[in-house]
């Protein structure tokens, strides 16, 4: 699945791919009490689904070979790609067979659901030993892996080309990152394009798999425990780990007091709602005097939260 690195030509066609299906997301300026933007959020949640994984599953769907595809689909996810993956399947007509952490948010859960797709829920642990173990070789679905896929992360990459049409001077782009398809697909098609543009890992403080992976100079297993499920991810993958060390420049780390200051933020000043690892990015780069005034780019690729915790987080007035 991690063969040769993606070229240009494959982020373009991919882009053609999408073209109907996924929504070309604006890059808006935060909003700030300045007159010229600071920091600008590409906002993801604007997807049918509402995150970023449709570019990829969809591109990673429709390459399937059609018998293969006609079996049915599946995935393993903490709920974004389980959605993205349950809409391939209600647009192609095949079933959609996601495993998902027995602790995923209900939004995600019912979310799954109502586009037609069958939510298996499992303990974490067990979730993590099917991909370890390459649980999907025994099953007749067609899997798609939602790191290591090489067309999913193609198909994530086309943010990239977006970013740059709308921004052409634009200087850093800060990306959250669980397993890492995300980035490695931004980041490569980034590289291709423009390779002065710093790319910037961010993950949480209390899940910090890839800051850990970088400093140990091979990929490293941590403790993980993080309101931002969508990146929960406690280790890097021995495919991911050369492709993020290649194209990210740096990682930031985020605790999660300022994750949920940015959810409230997001909601109260932007009108957008966002789940912990849509509001990561922000919170980095809001934290981070490297990030160039002006010409900083947040990705903002979630917004399924769960309603108490949405409602818990807007009522929390310490967190300004």
């Amino acid at each position: 699945m991690t063969a040769a690195r993606p070229t240009l030509d494959e982020f373009r066609a991919a882009a053609e791919r999408l073209r109907g299906v996924c929504v070309r997301t604006p890059l808006v300026p935060l909003h700030e009490d300045e007159p010229r933007p600071r920091l600008w959020l590409k906002v993801e949640t604007h997807q049918p689904v509402g995150s970023f994984k449709l570019r990829g599953v969809y591109n990673a769907v429709a390459q399937l070979d059609p018998a293969a595809r006609g079996r049915g689909l599946s995935t393993v996810s903490a709920g974004n790609t389980a959605q993205a993956l349950a809409w391939c399947g209600l647009e192609l007509g095949v079933p959609a067979r996601s495993r998902m952490p027995d602790t995923a948010p209900q939004t995600k859960i019912d979310a799954v659901r109502r586009y037609g797709g069958e939510p298996v829920l499992v303990p974490a642990a067990e979730l993590f030993r099917f991909l370890a173990e390459r649980g999907w070789e025994h099953e007749p679905y067609a899997f798609i892996h939602p790191w290591i896929d090489r067309d999913l992360r193609i198909g994530h990459g086309t943010m990239a080309l977006e970013i740059l049409a709308d921004l052409p001077e634009v200087e850093a782009v800060y990306v959250p990152v669980g397993g890492g398809g995300l980035i490695a697909g931004v980041g490569t098609a980034l590289k291709l394009l423009a390779p002065r543009v710093r790319v910037v890992a961010v993950e949480p403080t209390t899940c910090a798999a890839l800051h850990a992976s970088l400093e140990a100079g091979r990929p490293a297993r941590v403790a993980c425990k993080t309101m931002c499920d969508g990146v929960a991810v406690p280790y890097i993958t021995d495919e991911m780990f050369p492709i993020l060390r290649e194209v990210v420049d740096d990682v930031r780390l985020v605790p999660e007091a300022a994750v949920r200051a940015s959810i409230r933020r997001l909601a109260l000043r932007d009108r957008l709602v966002v789940e912990g690892a849509g509001a990561l990015a922000l919170a980095a780069a809001l934290a981070d005097p490297a990030a160039p005034a002006g010409r900083t780019v947040c990705l903002v690729t979630g917004g399924s939260i769960d309603t108490a915790t949405l409602v818990d987080i807007l009522n929390d007035d310490s967190l300004g």
